[in-house]
């Protein structure tokens, strides 16, 4: 039976939390990018 190698499952696990951080800030700055005008326009509002 072959022994489980914890460095790689803890370097996998880690480089997946680091990708995943980048990817939140990627997805947070293209967010920022965006004029404040597209995302009213995105919401309905009532003009009541």
């Amino acid at each position: 039976m072959q022994k489980p190698n914890y460095q790689f499952e803890k370097r996998r696990k880690e480089m997946n939390k680091k990708a995943k951080k980048e990817e939140k800030l990627r997805l947070k700055a293209e967010a920022a990018r965006l004029p404040a005008a597209e995302n009213t326009e995105a919401a309905p509002t009532d003009p009541a």
